[in-house]
């Protein structure tokens, strides 16, 4: 499959298999000097940002929809409440690898954090700088993710259905809304609308409960699916090990326009909705009929 010439964002997937790589390689390790090379990609001052995470011990790594937050230790023996988090969100072409430090730095690398004694190192390279690192609170912390609606992967049926009620929007939007749903983005709303056999501008708040949870399970399974082959790669994202994930040759109907259908052999289409390009089978998927 010819790959995209556009940007696609990280999702979910992507995101999940960076932070994995976090725990293997970086979790209960200790950060040393840390370089800014780019402030546009730091939240707040790029001085206090080095200030705040050079000399902590990470923690632990965890994930809502698509940001990671890595809880970093007091300083000094401080107590919990005096521990420091950072947060890494990969925006659009957002990479995290983990390299020796003697390895040149590549172009479009912003940032660097030494891992221990200092023979390998955390870089962030980001081509368009729409990704962003912060160093925050645990209050802090708690309100960037309160913001956000239930990750994707573990929504409940009841909160489900009870978010779609009365949503006039298109079904597609609604998936991509973080403070709805949060970890989904364009390429596995697609994947998931198609598993499903729902059109991408269906109204959300029609959708009979049935084919709501059909929904829900396919949102599930498109994304365990990706995760389990280290997300989607196009052109940018590359876990940390700096390697591209293999799901793109399992794609349904994502950049596959014009394309057969992968059941009924149906050429693939593609509808603008919010200004985001969506990919559906006009057989499998039907437009739904206005009512009068």
């Amino acid at each position: 499959m010819p790959l995209a010439t556009g940007f696609v964002m990280p999702e979910l997937p992507e995101v999940e298999t960076v932070l994995r790589g976090l725990k293997q390689r970086v979790v209960g390790r200790w950060l040393g000097a840390a370089e800014v090379f780019h402030p546009q990609i730091i939240v707040g001052s790029p001085d206090d940002f080095v200030r705040e995470v050079s000399g902590h011990r990470v923690l632990g790594a965890w994930r809502k929809g698509k940001a990671i937050a890595l809880e970093l230790s007091a300083l000094n023996g401080g107590d919990a409440a005096e521990r420091r988090y950072m947060l890494v969100r990969l925006g659009m072409t957002g990479q995290l690898t983990v390299h020796a430090s003697a390895e040149p730095l590549e172009s479009h690398t912003h940032a660097r954090l030494a891992l221990d004694d200092g023979r390998e190192e955390i870089r962030y390279r980001d081509a368009r700088r729409f990704g962003r690192l912060r160093c925050c609170t645990r209050e802090e912390l708690d309100k960037v993710f309160g913001r956000l609606g239930p990750d994707a992967p573990e929504i409940s049926r009841d909160e489900f259905l009870n978010s779609l009620r009365g949503r006039r929007g298109a079904i597609k939007s609604w998936l991509m809304n973080q403070q709805m749903l949060a970890g989904l983005g364009n390429i596995y709303a697609d994947e998931a609308l198609y598993l499903a056999r729902i059109h991408p501008l269906t109204p959300a708040g029609r959708i009979p409960a049935l084919l709501a949870e059909r929904l829900r399970r396919a949102v599930k399974k498109v994304l365990q699916q990706a995760v389990e082959r280290q997300g989607t790669s196009f052109r940018d994202y590359i876990n940390l090990n700096g390697e591209p994930g293999n799901y793109s040759m399992r794609l349904r109907v994502y950049q596959r326009t014009g394309k057969p259908c992968r059941r009924c052999h149906t050429p693939i289409k593609r509808v603008i909705v919010a200004g985001r390009s969506s990919h559906f089978c006009p057989h499998c998927q039907p437009r739904p009929r206005c009512r009068r």
